[in-house]
């Protein structure tokens, strides 16, 4: 299985809008619900696997509601997947690509994406390098996804200690994504 990293596009911004539309009618009575676009995808000018990756941030007693609004428009909820906060969810389509989560206000898997976004749309220079790893590793005969994501923990790094995470939240960070 090969991984497709391709220049960014503007429709991916569209493309969230559009899927958010949908989410938050059918988050309408989950009060703390808010959508937020995080991956590379939401990152203007960085080359990205062409997948959405869409956060539904709720406060914790709001996580159950979220889950029955997100099953009740077809998605499927697929556990936490070992991460603990998040709960994942498959898309009733195939179009556009995505992968969506309900994520637990105030969790490290929550801030870690928030970050890494919010500092690579104001760093061109990390935005530059992270694209460039991405692409390199892209290219690499057998490349399979465990090692892709290990392959951009050292440039990963960089980014997050330019964000408001501790040294020991980057630190357990690195771990989780088993970069070295």
């Amino acid at each position: 299985m090969s991984i497709e990293v391709v220049p960014w596009s503007p429709r991916w911004a569209e493309e969230f809008e559009e899927v958010a539309a949908e989410l938050r009618v059918a988050l309408i009575h989950v009060a703390s619900a808010r959508v937020e676009h995080v991956g590379s995808t939401s990152v203007p000018g960085l080359a990205a696997k062409p997948v959405l990756d869409i956060d539904v941030v709720v406060d914790g007693p709001d996580t159950e509601a979220a889950i029955d609004a997100l099953e009740s428009i077809g998605y499927l909820h697929r556990g936490d997947l070992g991460v603990t906060g998040r709960e994942a969810f498959s898309a009733p389509d195939s179009e556009p690509r995505r992968n969506v989560y309900v994520c637990l206000t105030g969790t490290l898997a929550l801030r870690t994406h928030l970050a890494v976004r919010d500092v690579l749309r104001r760093r061109d220079d990390l935005r530059d390098e992270y694209a460039a790893t991405k692409r390199m590793l892209a290219a690499q005969p057998g490349m399979d996804m465990p090692s892709y994501v290990a392959g951009k923990s050292m440039v990963l790094q960089r980014v997050l200690e330019e964000s408001d995470l501790s040294e020991q939240e980057r630190l357990a960070v690195l771990l989780l994504k088993g970069g070295a």
